[in-house]
This record gives structure tokens, C-alpha cells and sequence, in this order.
């Protein structure tokens, strides 16, 4: 029997209807048995996972992506403990605020519900399966999961694992799709069914973000890319800033919140980049430089425009010397992506200037660029990072995935 997309986009849409009506227990019991049955089955997952590693490996998969693809079993308990995480934050579903009295003695508010259903195109990443699963349940949405084709059999024992645990806690399983056809065919269809799905969330690279933005029919959450800089500004803390480019390049480089770009203030130039240049040696990172911080780095290329807007995703980062704070300011209004940007500084005065100033989803005063992740900022996982400002911006917990509808309470108020 062939694969029918449409099929499976109703029978999600038929089951976030019972979905969206669950209450805040049975949507954190069924996580976690989502969780437990993850754990469960770590040998089943991480079979299926190294098939998936085989054909990338034969297939050419660069490193970053290689790593984004692995599963280990720390991953995988990571994995559920984010689950487990997910049931400790607040159920936005069904919050009222801003109930206020009109003069004719109406109460007026708005109440937080689910999107409906959510679509999820995604590249070389299993976790997202899991991740985005939680989320949509917990938020009251029903999901159509579409990985990759070299995430497939990790995709699918994944969802298989889901289910299991939906149909213990009588959910219906169709509350978590997962695409098992990754034709392109199946997708640009997928794209166009707008009567059963309300949102589609683009995971990846750039080139499959822009093609699901200008082919969709349905609204779609955008992240191009992350090219994340960190600014080291006159008199800043030698040692915290070269900890913040280590952290931020070097801790895992295939992530969209690792640094891309390094300024450095004129004034602190002479001291802080012999040292960064021998941190960066010893990681074996690549340099492309500007021709005022060239000198420092051996083997440096010099930098062009290109890299400026570079996401390299890699042991590879760009260096430049600004002339002062207002010139990285500038640089950032250019070049930036809008994810994150971070400055390291002693300046207190300076640093409320460029969190007021800066204007990308996350914007950070000594500490890495790394901590720009739905965890870590306290959403628990996150469903993705949205550089557009509408709906959502910045890493998206469970509150981007609902949205409000007005509430009026009377006695009787006719209009006149």
C-alpha cells in the first residue's frame, strides 16, 4: 500500500482535536512513558542509528553533520531527560490573561491554545523527532515529523518508540507522524496541504530553509542561518574573553549557536589576539582573517566579504579588528543573522548599550553563545530557533506554540 502524505496529514489533524484536550496530567504522564520508553529500547534505537551512520559516512556527510546524526547512550538519556524536563514547565493551554472590565461591565481577556497541527521539516538531526514530539503534545498540538533521508531509520524507530508510549496512555498515536517516504515529491506536498496543518518549522540548512519558505502554502517559522559573533571590547577580561571563544567556536562546532565571527576593539587588539591565536592553534581552528589581525595568526587566509556572512559550522571561524564599539555595532546591523551575538566586557554602561542596540533573538553579556538553546534559557527542549520576528523569536518553547483567542464574559450585554 502506497504512502498517502494527505492521509496522514487528516489523521493528525483528527487526532490534535483530542490532543488539544488533554489535561496537564495526561500530557506530562504520556512524556513520560515517552521518556522511560526511549531508555527502554537504547540498544533497539542506537541499531537503527548506525545504520543511518553507514550510508552517511558512504555518502559523503561532512563531520558537523555526521556528529548531528550520531545517538549515543548519553544522547539518548539526554533525550529523555529533556522529555522528563518538559513535564516540570508550566501547560500554557488554557491560561487567561489580561482579563480586564469594559465600561458596559463585559470582562475581556485571552485564553492560550494549540496551533493545531505542526509540520517539521528537518535535516540529520534524530533528537528533533523527540524533541519536537514533547513540545507539540505538551503545548496541545498534533505533529507531522518529516526528517531526512540519512535520519530515517533513526526517525522512525524513534516514532516507533512514541507511539508505543501513546497507546499505553490511550492517546492516539497519530498525535506524533513520522514521514516514512522522504521523497521530495512527498514534501513539496506536504507543503501545500494548509486545510489540515497550521505551521511549518524548517530545521536545517540554509539552502532547505529558503526552498520550504518560497514553495510553502503554509505559514513557516524562519532560521536561515546562525552566524553568531563575539565582540571583545576595550579593557574586557583577557581571560573570559578567550574562554567565551573557546566555549562558543571549539565546544561543538556543527550547531547553529556556535561563534562564526570574532571582533575584536582596536584598543585591547595587541593583547588579546597573540593569545587567541595559540588557543585557536591548539584546536585546530582555520582562520580567515582581516588584513589588521592577519599578522597574529600563522597560516591565516586573508578574509573576504563572503566570510563575513559565513556559517561555517566547522573548525573555522573569521577575525576582525574594529576601530571602536560603535564599529562592531555596525558590523553586526550588516552582517548579522539574527540569532545571537555576544560581548565581552567590563563596561556596564557599555553593555546595556549593546543589548539595547543589538536587535538578533539573543543578545548576551559575558557568557557563551552556546547557552543559546531552548534548555538552557529555560524552556526546556526547543522545537527551534525562529530570526524572524513574527509569532516567535529566538529559540521556541512551548508558549510560541500556541496562540490566544479571545474571551468575553458578560451578563446579558447587548450592543446598542
Amino acid at each position: 500500500m502506497s504512502f498517502s502524505i494527505a492521509k496522514m496529514a487528516k489523521d493528525a489533524r483528527k487526532a490534535s482535536f483530542s490532543v488539544a484536550n488533554l489535561s496537564t496530567a495526561q500530557k506530562d504522564a504520556a512524556l513520560s512513558a515517552m521518556a522511560a520508553k526511549l531508555v527502554e529500547r537504547t540498544d533497539l534505537i542506537l541499531e537503527e542509528n548506525e545504520r543511518d551512520l553507514v550510508a552517511g559516512k558512504e555518502n559523503g556527510l561532512t563531520d558537523a553533520m555526521i556528529d548531528r546524526l550520531r545517538l549515543t547512550p548519553e544522547r539518548i538519556q539526554d533525550l529523555a531527560n529533556a522529555l522528563t524536563e518538559v513535564t516540570q514547565l508550566p501547560d500554557p493551554v488554557g491560561a487567561i490573561a489580561d482579563m480586564k472590565a469594559r465600561p458596559n461591565g463585559m470582562q475581556v481577556g485571552k485564553m492560550r491554545i494549540p496551533l493545531g497541527v505542526i509540520a517539521m521539516i528537518y535535516e540529520s538531526r534524530p533528537n528533533v523527532t523527540a524533541e519536537a514530539a514533547a513540545l507539540c503534545l505538551k503545548s496541545g498540538n498534533a505533529v507531522v515529523l518529516r526528517g531526512g533521508k540519512e535520519a530515517l531509520y533513526s526517525n522512525l524507530v524513534i516514532a516507533k518508540c512514541l507511539h508505543e508510549a501513546l497507546v499505553e496512555q490511550n492517546i492516539d498515536p497519530n498525535a506524533i507522524c513520522v514521514v516514512p517516504d522522504t521523497d521530495r515529491a512527498v514534501m513539496n506536498e506536504l507543503m501545500t496541504l494548509s486545510d489540515d496543518i497550521d505551521l511549518i518549522i524548517p530545521r536545517g540548512g540554509e539552502g532547505l530553509i529558503r526552498f520550504v519558505t518560497e514553495n510553502s502554502r503554509i505559514p513557516v517559522i524562519q532560521h536561515f542561518k546562525g552566524v553568531c559573533h563575539l565582540y571583545v571590547d576595550a579593557g574586557a577580561d583577557i581571560q573570559m574573553g578567550l574562554d567565551l571563544l573557546l566555549n562558543g567556536k571549539t565546544q561543538r562546532t556543527g550547531v547553529c549557536n556556535s561563534l562564526e565571527t570574532l571582533l575584536v576593539n582596536q584598543e585591547i587588539a595587541e593583547q588579546f589576539l597573540p593569545l587567541a591565536a595559540k588557543a585557536m592553534a591548539e584546536k585546530g581552528v582555520k582562520i580567515h582573517a582581516c588584513e589588521r589581525s592577519i599578522g597574529y595568526f600563522e597560516n591565516a587566509e586573508a578574509a573576504t566579504t563572503e566570510d563575513w556572512d559565513a556559517e561555517y559550522l566547522a573548525l573555522e571561524i573569521a577575525v576582525k579588528v574594529v576601530d571602536d564599539f560603535d564599529a562592531s555595532i555596525e558590523h553586526l546591523e550588516q552582517y548579522s543573522s539574527g540569532h545571537t551575538e555576544v560581548i565581552c566586557t567590563k563596561d556596564y554602561a557599555r553593555a546595556n548599550e549593546f543589548v539595547r542596540r543589538v536587535n538578533s533573538a539573543v543578545v548576551m553579556v559575558n557568557a557563551s553563545s552556546r547557552f543559546s538553546d531552548g534548555g538552557q534559557l529555560g524552556l526546556g527542549a526547543e522545537i527551534g530557533i525562529s530570526t524572524s520576528k513574527l509569532h516567535a523569536y529566538g529559540p521556541m518553547g512551548l508558549e510560541s506554540l500556541t496562540t490566544q483567542k479571545f474571551v468575553v464574559m458578560g451578563n446579558g450585554q447587548i450592543r446598542s
